[in-house]
């Protein structure tokens, strides 16, 4: 269950089992059952109000009070807007309640009830206003169960339209969509349980979702472990471009590379910190490279087939030249990853780098610098995903847009959001390593999608694997264990 769908997929795939044959309030019938199911494994029956919106996910609401009702529970439905109004299989449901049905109002919460919030589901329009509000408003602090998503919350962004409450448990069905993954969605839904309610997978294969859970299954297949009859050259030689005041961005990069199983890796720095570099770890091959041209001809090396700039390498025209020469070095077959001050370096001028990239290579910015390399799309609607995906339609390249909630995206129109980075990512140095894990992964010859992905992933295990208190040198270390657990197939 890897598929991510959007409101519209969901709507599709709604119609495709009602277009085979499944009814549209048998469909409801099911998806209210899920929920009760869900409700009463974590909950003893107590005071429930249930609030219902006039669309579909009101209908379910309708369903849901009923069998809690037939469970025993104590429970109070309040709807939103007319009962007559109703439509359709909401229209239905309703029909088949036989209790009251009060109007939708704060007050109902008093008594800090259990709150089934069938208000609105994934696919609203415009932000909650009058009454719809302060329900909404009223939920803080009370135990939720969101039908769907959280009332307010889009489900194709993971945003919030104007406000949404915080749930202790979200039931979708069929699948989840890309708003339960994406901040600040990921937060709002709590516990998320997908509901199998009817739905075939084989609508799928006419939807042909393009946005996917990251996770093993989606590379391992493709993952480069070594083989026997290999050797160092046959792993890759990356290549990593250290600065001269910030080394231990490009050295935690390089280590990254390295236990990510790249054969060699050569730190290319300024000559007068080659002994800064030369004393790190052993493992490191280090040259000294005085300029673009310099670093040009130490590219033209074929056995140097991935390079790695902007870890600590400094905002400049000293970072721009040696880019410019990585990407003119792109012809040989040979990937590059930018990332950090790499980026920054074009702030003023994007489409000079952007118009150099081709599917070769992998851009790693964070929000801040996704928004200085593509100022045009910091702020455009639909969210994370959508910009990830126009950013590599942009530049024609694999754009991996980092947080708690990192997107992958290739020119293609494929992407994946990650969601196994805990909160202990967020300390200095963490993002250097995760492009040198991508860098190390590229350079074993691994496609640069599947090795973003892989990456991103494996960066998350290893910080759960280490825990609290993480900093970033132990991050390369934690990455054996997890490794031989994905070698033996497990997570």
């Amino acid at each position: 269950m890897d598929e991510l769908l959007s409101v519209a997929e969901m709507y599709r795939a709604d119609a495709l089992t009602m277009a085979g044959g499944v009814p549209g309030p048998v469909l409801m019938e099911a998806a209210g059952a899920a929920v009760v199911r869900a409700v009463c494994e974590r909950w003893a029956p107590h005071p429930t109000v249930v609030l219902c919106g006039p669309g579909n996910n009101g209908g379910d609401g309708f369903v849901i009070a009923r069998l809690l009702l037939e469970a025993g529970w104590p429970v109070r439905l309040a709807l939103l807007g007319s009962r007559s109004a109703l439509r359709g299989d909401a229209a239905v449901a309703a029909g088949r309640w036989t209790g009251p049905v009060e109007a939708a109002d704060p007050w109902l919460l008093e008594g800090n009830p259990l709150v089934i919030d069938a208000l609105f589901g994934a696919g609203l329009a415009r932000p909650l206003d009058g009454m719809a509000k302060e329900v909404v408003e009223a939920m803080a602090g009370r135990t939720v169960v969101a039908v769907d998503v959280p009332s307010g919350l889009h489900g194709d962004s993971g945003q919030v339209m104007g406000v949404a409450p915080q749930a202790a448990l979200t039931v979708t069905f069929f699948r989840r969509k890309p708003g339960h993954l994406l901040l600040p969605g990921r937060v709002l839904c709590g516990e998320v349980v997908v509901a199998d309610i009817g739905i075939p997978d084989s609508v799928l294969d006419a939807i042909a979702p393009q946005t996917l859970v990251n996770g093993p299954d989606l590379w391992r297949q493709r993952y480069p472990w070594p083989r026997l009859d290999a050797h160092k050259y046959a792993r890759g030689h990356a290549v990593v471009l250290g600065g001269a005041r910030m080394t231990g961005a490009a050295r935690l990069s390089a280590r990254g590379a390295l236990r990510a199983g790249a054969g060699l890796v050569t730190v290319a720095c300024p000559p007068d910190s080659v002994p800064v570099y030369a004393a790190g770890s052993p493992s490191l091959i280090v040259t000294d490279v005085a300029d673009g041209g310099a670093f040009a001809k130490l590219l033209a090396d074929p056995r140097k087939n991935a390079v790695l700039l902007g870890p600590g390498a400094g905002v400049g025209d000293g970072t721009r030249g040696h880019a410019l020469a990585a990407l003119a070095a792109l012809g040989a077959g040979k990937a590059c990853v930018l990332d950090a001050d790499a980026l920054t370096s074009f702030a003023e001028s994007p489409a000079d780098l952007l118009d150099r990239l081709n599917g070769r290579c992998l851009l790693t910015p964070h929000e801040g610098e996704f928004a200085r390399l593509f100022p045009g799309l910091a702020a455009a609607e639909g969210g994370k995903l959508t910009r990830a995906r126009a950013a590599a339609a942009r530049c024609g390249s694999v754009v991996l847009l980092k947080g708690a909630d990192t997107v992958v995206a290739a020119p293609d129109g494929r992407a994946v959001v990650n969601a196994n980075a805990p909160a202990d990512l967020a300390t200095a140095g963490s993002g250097d390593v995760l492009a040198g894990i991508a860098l190390g992964l590229i350079a074993q010859g691994m496609d640069v999608f599947d090795a973003a992905c892989a990456a991103v992933w494996l960066h998350g295990e290893a910080a759960t694997a280490f825990g609290p208190g993480l900093i970033a040198e132990d991050l390369p270390d934690a990455l054996p264990g997890v490794l031989k657990r994905l070698k033996a197939g497990g997570r």
